[in-house]
This record gives structure tokens, sequence and C-alpha cells, in this order.
């Protein structure tokens, strides 16, 4: 059951993400959680740092896709100025929405990457649909009202996995 939960990769964050190991792995596109992954929760817009982590991603032919578990308004808003497209009340770990970001971009599983920084959501999704997943470190301290609820359980899950050796990197 733990496995489940596994990430393929674990990142301090989206910047260790680099384009040119994604194209050597043949990867043509990014699904990406929005909040607490590129930007804090509470934060709008992107910031001029994940301005350039996206061109860097287009600019070698990689695809990013937005995929939120949080409402239209939000990612919208986010997601418009800078031309990446998205999905909304994905309802992550649901998979539904994995495929749809898939087929929007016109690539297979084996070429795609997701990337979150929830194993309860973002990961456990990724995982149920074969995907190829990376655990970033979430970039606020502060969490929304659910997503506290949900770092309990992480914590849980975590423990769990470093007992049985499956964790192979530091906190």
């Amino acid at each position: 059951m733990y496995k489940r939960f596994l990430p393929d990769e674990f990142v301090k964050d989206v910047f260790h993400i680099k384009p040119e190991k994604l194209v050597e792995k043949g990867i043509k596109g990014i699904i990406t959680d929005l909040d607490n992954t590129l930007v804090e929760w509470d934060r709008p817009d992107a910031t001029p740092e994940v301005i350039e982590w996206l061109k860097g991603m287009q600019d070698a032919g990689i695809q990013v896709t937005i995929v939120s578990n949080n409402n239209e308004g939000r990612v919208k808003v986010f997601s418009d100025p800078l031309g990446v497209p998205f999905v909304f009340d994905a309802r992550k770990p649901l998979v539904k929405s994995f495929v749809k970001a898939r087929k929007l971009m016109g690539i297979e599983k084996e070429e795609t990457v997701v990337i979150g920084d929830q194993l309860l959501t973002d990961i456990l999704g990724g995982n149920r649909k074969g995907l190829h997943t990376i655990l970033v470190v979430p970039v606020a301290t502060s969490d929304a009202f659910f997503t506290k609820f949900n770092r309990m359980i992480e914590r849980r899950i975590m423990a769990g996995l470093k007992r049985r050796g499956l964790i192979t990197w530091e906190e």
C-alpha cells in the first residue's frame, strides 16, 4: 500500500527539475500542481523565477499543464497571463484530470511527468495512472485549511515509508 504514495523522485523545488534531464528521459509534457508547488497557495500570480522556469521548459519543447484541485478563478488568474493550459477542480487523486491533461498535450504516459507537493493528491494520482512522479517540498510553510489535514496524514505515510526503507532522501 505504501508504494502507491512513493514518488519516483524527490527534489527541493521545481527549479531543480531541468529541461535537459527531462528531454534525455524522453519527457514531452509536465503535469504540475499549482498551490505550494509553483507558488505559495495564497500568491495569485507567478514569480519571475517561475516564469523563467516555464519558459525554459517551453524552449526545450516540453509542454506544461497545470492540474489543480482549486477553483477555476484561482487557476485561471495564475495560468492565463502565462498562456499555460490548466485543469481546475481536478479532484486529485482521481485519475480523470491526469488523463485530460495528457490529452490536452497530445502525449503518451511514458512522455509525462507529474510534479507536486502532496503525496495524497499529486503523487498518489500520478502513480495510480502509471506516470513518473516528482515530489517537491512545499514552497510555503502555511497551508489552506484542507491541506493542513492532508499534511497530518502525509507525515504518517512518510514515517511508514521511512520505516520500510523506501525513502532514500533526507527531509
